[in-house]
């Protein structure tokens, strides 16, 4: 089962005076990756690199941001993957001390900046989320609301035409127990729709 993050979380380590401020945190997809790079780099306007891996969706990216090639992206890429995260971004800081750490020594900063954030990490389970939608009468709008709010379901697009049409999103292990209590308070009235 694949993990996400729980909060952003950071390590920091100066290595031969150089120091690595490294970010873990939950992205939803490579745009929102991008804009935190971006964000850093606006943070952050004399560090000499701002390296990231990514992974979220199926796709994957690692940027070494001007360091050798292969000695900082894909090295925290792999991290990643080693810990079996999912839609997870990594980020390193680095501010340039004067001394070259050369290709093994970078390979290694950059890792265990990104294992270091890693360690204090709240890890919690990726729930593969469903989008349901049903109509009901007007009168049992309310019900329909409290019934997913108490499953923690997360209401969606909510319109009023002849019935209410309520979308919202569950996580695909409580789907049926929500949709078995929203039948039975429904006595009938309630029909799922595409």
């Amino acid at each position: 089962m694949s993990l996400t993050l729980a909060q952003p979380v950071h390590s920091e380590l100066v290595i031969r005076k150089s120091r690595f401020i490294g970010c873990v945190q939950a992205v939803p997809d490579r745009a929102a990756a991008q804009a935190v790079v971006a964000q850093l780099r606006a943070e952050h306007p004399g560090a000499a690199h701002v390296c990231w891996a990514f992974m979220a969706g199926g796709q994957s990216a690692a940027n070494d941001d001007g360091e050798p090639g292969g000695t900082a992206g894909r090295p925290m890429l792999e991290v990643l993957r080693r810990q079996d995260l999912e839609g997870v971004l990594a980020t390193v800081v680095r501010y340039f001390g004067g001394v070259k750490l050369g290709a093994g020594g970078l390979v290694r900063a950059y890792t265990d900046a990104v294992a270091q954030a890693l360690l204090s990490a709240q890890k919690i389970p990726l729930q593969k989320m469903l989008v349901l939608r049903c109509a009901v009468p007007y009168a049992m709008e309310g019900m329909v609301r409290r019934e997913i709010q108490h499953a923690g379901a997360e209401l969606g697009e909510v319109t009023h035409g002849d019935a209410v049409e309520v979308a919202f999103s569950v996580g695909q292990d409580d789907a049926p127990a929500l949709a078995a209590r929203l039948n039975e308070a429904g006595q009938g009235a309630l029909r799922w729709l595409e």
